[in-house]
């Protein structure tokens, strides 16, 4: 485990790498006593000196909810990060590029919830009953700690858990509308198609992957509020961003298209 004071300076090192745009190396490299939940306090504090600037919690992603991106950083289990309200971006308006620093883009269905989730025990069905409706979704991944192929969920979970923003879909669904495990999407860059899947590969069924995160927030003293948006897990993988490019993340079910630019 690190000290408070290391800890604080991690997050202020984070921090920095917004204005300087230069990534940190590994933390699992620099501080070789670091643990999971060291970086679960790093990002907590991160959140909170963004919530003291007046940047409220709008919601949290889930990430690594798939066995094999769970293998790649020795994980057992998913991760998670709050995101912050500078963190939502139009669809209708393309993002300059100087937000990011190494953009990747995912598609995934974002539950909006219309009553409180809190953990321990909390089930698929308490999932349901507090959903207001879902929303096709892209994330923009981006790593403030640069991507290596020695990288664990160590490094990953202090990063915000690689979110770089968000992008809602404006065609909300409810869950009797739509057989949500089985939904299918594609990923087009400039209409021509990158890759395709399935929700069910997000831990079998994005609901699940809900439930765990409210389980996960009550180790840390936190539930679900009503009103925030969960990212629930990108069911393909990750592809590059490029300027100029547009990004379209179509699904079926009635669920539609949401689109994405940086320039």
């Amino acid at each position: 485990m690190l000290d408070a004071a290391t800890r604080s300076k991690i997050v202020l090192d984070i921090e920095d790498v917004y204005r300087t745009r230069k990534q940190l190396p590994l933390l699992t490299r620099t501080y070789e006593n670091i643990e999971v939940e060291d970086s679960y306090r790093i990002q907590e504090e991160f959140i909170a000196r963004r919530v003291q600037q007046g940047i409220p919690v709008r919601g949290y992603k889930i990430g690594l909810t798939s066995k094999t991106m769970q293998e790649l950083v020795n994980s057992k289990e998913p991760d998670f990060s709050a995101i912050t309200e500078d963190l939502f971006f139009d669809e209708n308006n393309p993002i300059e590029a100087s937000r990011f620093i190494t953009p990747f883009a995912e598609m995934e269905i974002a539950f909006v919830l219309n009553n409180r989730l809190e953990g321990p025990g909390i089930l698929p069905v308490d999932v349901i009953r507090a959903t207001d409706f879902v929303l096709p979704a892209i994330e923009i991944c981006d790593f403030r700690v640069a991507y290596n192929p020695a990288m664990t969920i160590v490094d990953t979970v202090a990063d915000l858990a690689a979110c770089g923003g968000v992008i809602l879909g404006a065609n909300p669904r409810t869950l009797d509308q739509l057989e949500l495990g089985k939904v299918k999407g594609a990923v087009y860059r400039d209409s021509v198609k990158e890759t395709e899947g399935e929700a069910s590969a997000v831990l079998g069924h994005p609901i699940n992957a809900v439930a765990w995160l409210a389980n996960k927030l009550a180790q840390f003293g936190v539930a679900l509020d009503a009103g925030q948006t969960i990212l629930s897990g990108s069911f393909v993988r990750a592809f590059p961003m490029r300027p100029g490019e547009q990004i379209c993340c179509s699904f079926d079910q009635g669920l539609g298209d949401v689109m994405a630019s940086i320039v």
